[in-house]
């Protein structure tokens, strides 16, 4: 039986299935460490920095289903974790953040490291349990921890430096915690409604997101039925992959033409499981249909016709009897044969025959879509990285893909890795990331290195913030080169100085040889990917203000080649000579 608030508050998580706990110690977290490390069945995992230990926690919890658990002290230690948790809280993901706090009798003086964690942390937090006694602390803890599971959410506990030592008190009030399934099924009238919009249009397109997981058949089922493309967030790329029928790819900044156009050119809008918030391709005069179990969710990104509350597994099993099977499959054919012709333009923009060097990072990830296991998980980086692995990487069989896909923040491959090894300690987990996004976090490689985890981190460096540089251009500036520019370590000696391994590939030729030495790895692993910074990547349509954006920002460039701007000069030779060659 626990003998401190501390003990009790690890018993409790350790009875929902938390088996590490990812963060920095001091101050109010001495005793529940201590705790932790008299125990055999729960780790405290030792990171360089808490901002990585919340994204590790996020990581397992994203890839395992389970309560991920990350800890920070108090003042600056508890706020270090705040993007990760913002990350979670945007990928609905149930994490709960244990931070200390000063001691009671010193709070309110502004006393040194003392901070308003209530209030700093009132947006990212579902509920926060603030422990105020020893009789209170089983009862706000479960509650927290309920809450996490329950709405898939970010929960906060406090523990303050005194109470963290006192006595356990109230243990007849701690229960079995469950993650309790239940179903939404709307109503008859409503799926019948449906119905009839769907077998009186011509043309149906799907644009399904992450909150169609469970219901993947029932989704290809009525495809079929309805010779409907589908279209499918980024989040959803590993749950319909390239090689699935009737997938016809991504839409948004980094999608494709097929994508785009099943999206905006159908006669009917069936949304599934997504608030896809890029509204500038989303249909606004289409007739929609928008399927969420979130019903304010509905309508978010554009009107609708019909919404329905519902989970999808239940909608579609009621819908599938009630919708007529089409004939018509001139749409859908062309549309597949669409991505079909950019799936071959992507397979020869990753062609190693194309050697220019620096080189071509879409080669990179053509080869770590041949060589990763069919049960890799990934995760990928925020900017031109998940560029690269969209297009490039099919996630099929049981492959995972993970993110800040929503929260859009840099920094969360490598600690998102680690987490995600150390919950699936037999299965391949591959980074990919960008150079600015590897600098962030790279201290803790040395914790990859430290717990034996086999991590394969394949950085694109091109020495500079490629994304950003495209966003400039976007709204027509000239990229302000000095800003964007990386100024990176040679990143395989560093992760051989870290204990671990890599390789420098600076030649087309020993790219794939790379990828297999990685992939054999039992080590942490970097392949430290020498690439160009004029690698291009356009949206799959343009409307006149980006092409205004685009002309504009490269006439801005040749002007400053023309007054004597060398790196501009630089600049454009790189992406004429990638877009070329």
């Amino acid at each position: 039986m626990a003998k401190n608030v501390s003990e009790q508050l690890l018993d409790i998580l350790v009875s929902v299935g938390v088996k590490h706990v990812y963060g920095v110690t001091g101050d109010a977290l001495n005793f529940f460490v201590k705790a932790i490390e008299e125990r055999e069945d729960v780790d405290w995992i030792g990171m360089k920095h808490e901002g990585n230990a919340s994204y590790a926690a996020f990581g397992e919890s994203q890839t395992s289903g389970k309560l991920g658990v990350c800890a920070g002290t108090v003042g600056p230690g508890a706020l270090h974790l705040i993007n990760g948790l913002y990350n979670a809280k945007k990928e609905r993901t149930p994490v709960i953040a244990i931070t200390g706090q000063v001691d009671q009798r010193q709070q309110g003086t502004s006393f040194f490291q003392e901070v308003d964690l209530k209030k700093v942390f009132d947006d990212i937090c579902d509920y926060q349990a603030i422990i105020k006694t020893p009789e209170q602390a089983p009862m706000v803890i479960q509650r927290a921890i309920k809450i996490a599971l329950a709405n898939n959410s970010v929960c906060r506990i406090e523990l303050p430096a005194n109470v963290a030592e006192m006595k356990a008190e109230n243990q007849q009030f701690i229960h079995p915690i469950k993650k309790y399934a239940s179903r939404l099924v709307p109503l008859e009238e409503t799926v019948i409604e449906a119905a009839s919009l769907l077998n009186k249009a011509k043309t149906v397109g799907i644009l399904a997101g992450d909150g169609c997981r469970e219901s993947r058949d029932a989704v290809l089922e009525l495809s079929k039925k309805l010779k409907a493309p589908i279209t499918h967030s980024l989040r959803a790329s590993d749950i319909f992959d390239h090689d699935t029928e009737n997938v016809v790819g991504l839409t948004g900044l980094i999608g494709n033409p097929s994508g785009y156009n099943a999206v905006m050119k159908c006669d009917l809008l069936l949304m599934l499981g997504t608030d896809f918030p890029y509204i500038d391709f989303l249909p606004h005069d289409t007739k929609t249909i928008q399927v969420d179990i979130r019903q304010e969710n509905i309508g978010n990104r554009t009107a609708v016709n019909l919404g329905v509350w519902s989970d999808i597994s239940s909608f579609l099993e009621m819908l599938l009897p009630k919708v007529h099977a089409k004939d018509d499959s001139d749409f859908i054919e062309k549309l597949k044969q669409s991505f079909n012709d950019w799936r071959k333009n992507m397979k020869e923009q990753a062609s190693p025959e194309r050697d220019n060097e620096p080189l071509h990072p879409q080669i990179f990830a053509g080869f770590v879509n041949k060589h990763a296991a069919n049960d890799a998980i990934f995760t990928v980086e925020t900017g031109t990285s998940a560029i690269w692995a969209a297009h490039h990487i099919s996630f099929h069989s049981q492959r995972r893909l993970i993110g800040s896909f929503n929260h859009g923040s840099m920094a969360v491959g490598l600690p998102a890795a680690i987490g995600a090894q150390f919950a699936h300690p037999s299965r391949e987990v591959w980074c990919l990331s960008g150079d600015g996004a590897f600098n962030m976090a790279m201290q803790d490689f040395i914790t990859a290195v430290k717990y034996n985890l086999p991590v394969k981190v394949l950085i694109f460096n091109n020495s500079e913030l490629s994304f950003v540089k495209l966003e400039m251009e976007q709204v027509g500036l000239a990229p302000s080169l000095d800003a964007l520019h990386q100024s990176n370590v040679n990143f395989a000696e560093y992760a051989r100085l870290c204990g671990g391994d890599g390789v420098r590939v600076e030649h087309a030729q020993d790219i794939e040889a790379a990828i297999v030495q990685a992939r054999n790895s039992k080590k942490a692993f970097i392949i430290d990917a020498v690439v160009s910074s004029g690698a291009l990547s356009l949206p799959p349509h343009i409307g006149f203000k980006e092409a205004i954006g685009f002309g504009t920002s490269k006439l801005r460039e040749a002007g400053q080649v023309i007054s004597g701007d060398k790196n501009q000069w630089e600049n454009l030779k790189k992406e004429l000579q990638s877009y070329f060659d």
